[in-house]
Formats: structure tokens, C-alpha cells, sequence
């Protein structure tokens, strides 16, 4: 398990709810910040505040160097061949976007076909939907199996000379599902279409080799990995990134414009226009050093230590039905469930009162819920700081659930 003295390093969890220690299990939505994280935002303010680039006084030339290490520092946390694969967006939803914007209306045509997944959350669909009328192209999505997996005999059927683009979850942020991405990506470069990756919910809790995996397309958002809200990465190889358009157009991606043209500049800076998140990037760097320091691999035995312990204290209950796959090394630490008769924002409620924050609704997977037939889960979801005391809380949390509603 994660030692004391790292779980020591996040202030909110010594606050109450409702006279309870705060048991936070809602990390597949956002996680808390670190001291280390906290205190690096507040000094770039209190010291270093300046726009970057292009500026040569002090100031700047410190906030330049600042964001631009956190390039470097996220280009080796995944392996990028390079840090000019490393293109800052708002979050994961932009830098699919992005794709979809860029790449997606230079290269989709009329009746080609775009794959997803019934696993993906709606940043990882609608875009691609868009696209698709735009261009009159196809949507086709690889099913969901009855074990809460992906059909992979499916996925290869999908697959044709048609096919462009593969978009996939390298985790669900529903089911906790962990597709074999390598697989993926492998079997659609034989039809040589690209592949995206959401790594949204992966990105912070496993190691990550864009090289290895051979991903064209690699998304994550700080926010889900103990770095601040409004910064994701999108990865994307250096040779797709030369030949697609910029997205924004503005201020610090043009390189020599006169009154009727433009020229931009190099990447990855000609996909981001305009002045950046600049302190919250900065603070980023911080967090992809924390988790580096712990080790990705530490914190993936920790995560499957707690789905375990919860996955056995949940499923003793009746009347609870989970949504994991049996096979927990197919599986990330996300723990879906319903109660019989029972509405998950009654569920979540209750959990409130005993100082446990779950999530609770359709967790921007609506065809996903369709699939599986119901409306809305209760969600609980684990991350470094969590311990099996959590989990304890979590079930006298459910307990007071089953006999509230009996």
C-alpha cells in the first residue's frame, strides 16, 4: 500500500463531512491536489507571473522555461519520441477535439468509417459523431460483451479498408474496463487506419509507452492525476502534427503575417493560440514528478489491492449489483453499483450524510447505460491516497443505504 506519509500530502482529506472523515472516492471524476502541486501554483503567482515566450525580461524568461519543462516532464512520463509530440489543451475533451477539427476534416471523407467503443465516455463519441455528418461518413462501435469487456472477435469484423480511425477508452470510467489497447492499435494499423487513445482515466494510474503501444494519438487531463483543472495533453506523432492545421488561430502560433496572410510556427506551438494556462501547467509538472517519484507501478498494485477489498465487501450485499469485469486485471480502480429499488443519487445522498463522496448518473456514458439496460449507476472510485479504511466507511455507508430504503 501507498506509505502514510504520501497520503500525509493532501490537505482536503483532513476536512470532515457531516462530522466524518472525508472518504473521497470520486477520482475517476477529478483528484485531489498535493501540497507540493498547491504550493507550486501559489509561488509562480507570488514570483514568477509573466506571459510567456516571446518576452525577454526576467519574469518571463522564467515562466517560459517553467512551462516549458512541463513539455519535457510529460513527454517522458509516456515515452513520447519527443517533446514536439506534446501539444497542451484545456483537457482531454479539447485535445480529441482537436483531432477530430484538424486531422478529422483534412483526412475523413465521404463513406469512410470511424470506430469507437459502447465503453466511451461522450468526449471520446460526440466529436467523432460530428465529424461523421460533417463528412457523411460512418460511426461503427465495437459491442460490449455480457462481461462487462470489449468483443475484440467484433472489432476485427469492424475493421475494413474503409476504416480511418480507431477511438477507444484505455479505460472506462464506468466500468473500471481496461481494453487491450496494443491489440488494438496493432490490428488497425493492418488496415491502416490511426488510432486515438482516451487515456483520461489511465494516464495516472499506469505506466504509459505511446512507443511501445505505437499510438498515434494519446489524450489526458491534469485534473484526473493530481495536477490542476483546466491543462490536458494531447500526444500525437510528430509526422501526423506536420501535416495537419492548426486548430486555433492567433496570437503565438503565427510565425510572419502580413495584412492578408499568415505563416505559422513551428510545433507543437502552432496549436496553441493564444496565452496559455500558464501557472496550472506549471503546477503540472509538479504533480507528473509526484507520481513519477511514487512509481506507476506502485500505484497500479495499490489501486488493484483496494477494487479487490471493495469488490469483496460490495458483493456480499443483496441486492447490490456491480458492473466490473470478473477478471480485475481487466479492470482499473472503478467500482459501478446499483440497489434494488433504490436511485443512485438516493445512494450517493446517503453516502454524503456519512462523509463519503461517490459519484452517482450516467457518467457521460449514456449509450453505455443503454447497453446495460439501466438508467444511472452509484460510482466509487480509487485513487493513491485511499485506503482499505475507505472502503470500511464506504460499506457502513451502504449498510445505512439498505436499511434506510428497506
Amino acid at each position: 500500500m501507498i506509505p502514510e506519509e504520501i497520503i500525509n500530502q493532501f490537505p482536503i482529506l483532513k476536512r470532515k463531512i457531516n462530522g466524518q472523515p472525508l472518504a473521497y472516492l470520486d477520482n475517476a471524476s477529478t483528484t485531489q491536489k498535493p501540497k507540493s502541486v498547491i504550493r507550486t501554483l501559489k509561488n509562480y503567482y507570488e514570483t514568477s507571473n509573466a506571459n510567456i515566450h516571446r518576452g525577454i525580461h526576467t519574469l518571463s524568461e522564467e515562466s517560459t522555461s517553467a512551462y516549458e519543462k512541463t513539455r519535457e516532464t510529460a513527454a517522458k512520463f509516456i515515452n513520447a519520441n519527443s517533446e514536439k509530440e506534446i501539444i497542451f489543451t484545456r483537457n482531454t475533451t479539447e485535445a480529441i477535439n482537436l483531432i477530430a477539427y484538424t486531422w478529422g476534416e483534412t483526412n475523413i471523407k465521404e463513406n469512410d468509417e470511424i470506430i469507437v467503443s459502447e465503453l466511451e465516455h461522450h468526449s471520446n463519441l460526440i466529436p467523432w459523431q460530428q465529424l461523421a455528418k460533417r463528412k457523411k461518413a460512418q460511426i461503427k462501435a465495437v459491442p460490449v460483451k455480457k462481461d462487462y469487456t470489449l468483443d475484440m472477435e467484433a472489432y476485427k469484423k469492424l475493421l475494413s479498408e474503409k476504416t480511418r480511425i480507431v477511438a477507444v477508452s484505455a479505460m472506462s470510467n464506468v466500468l473500471g474496463t481496461i481494453p487491450p489497447i496494443k491489440e488494438i492499435i496493432t490490428l488497425a494499423h493492418n488496415k491502416n487506419a490511426l488510432v486515438l487513445i482516451d487515456g483520461a482515466q489511465s494516464a495516472g494510474h499506469g505506466p504509459t509507452n505511446v512507443q511501445y503501444l505505437d499510438a498515434d494519438f494519446f489524450t489526458f487531463s491534469s485534473h484526473k492525476m493530481l495536477g490542476p483543472t483546466g491543462i490536458g495533453v494531447l500526444f500525437a506523432k510528430e509526422s501526423i502534427l506536420k501535416k495537419i492545421p492548426p486548430f486555433l488561430f492567433g496570437g503565438e502560433m503565427a510565425e510572419n503575417v502580413d495584412q492578408y496572410n499568415a505563416g505559422f510556427t513551428d510545433i507543437p506551438w502552432k496549436f496553441e493560440a493564444g496565452t496559455p494556462n500558464i501557472a496550472d501547467t506549471i503546477a503540472f509538472n509538479e504533480a507528473l514528478e509526484f507520481l513519477s517519484k511514487i512509481g506507476l507501478e506502485n500505484i497500479e498494485k495499490h489501486d488493484r489491492k483496494l477494487i479487490y477489498h471493495a469488490k469483496e465487501k460490495f458483493s456480499k450485499h443483496e441486492n447490490v449489483k456491480l458492473y466490473i469485469p470478473e477478471n480485475l486485471h481487466e479492470t482499473g480502480p472503478v467500482l459501478s453499483f446499483t440497489i434494488e429499488g433504490i436511485h443512485p443519487h438516493d445512494i450517493a445522498t446517503v453516502f454524503d450524510d456519512e462523509g463519503v463522496a461517490i459519484r452517482s448518473g450516467h457518467h457521460c456514458a449514456q449509450p453505455l447505460m443503454k447497453k446495460l439496460g439501466i438508467q444511472a449507476t452509484a460510482r466509487m472510485s480509487f485513487y493513491l491516497y485511499n485506503t482499505i479504511k475507505d472502503i470500511e466507511q464506504a460499506e457502513k455507508a451502504l449498510q445505512k443505504t439498505l436499511k434506510l430504503f428497506k
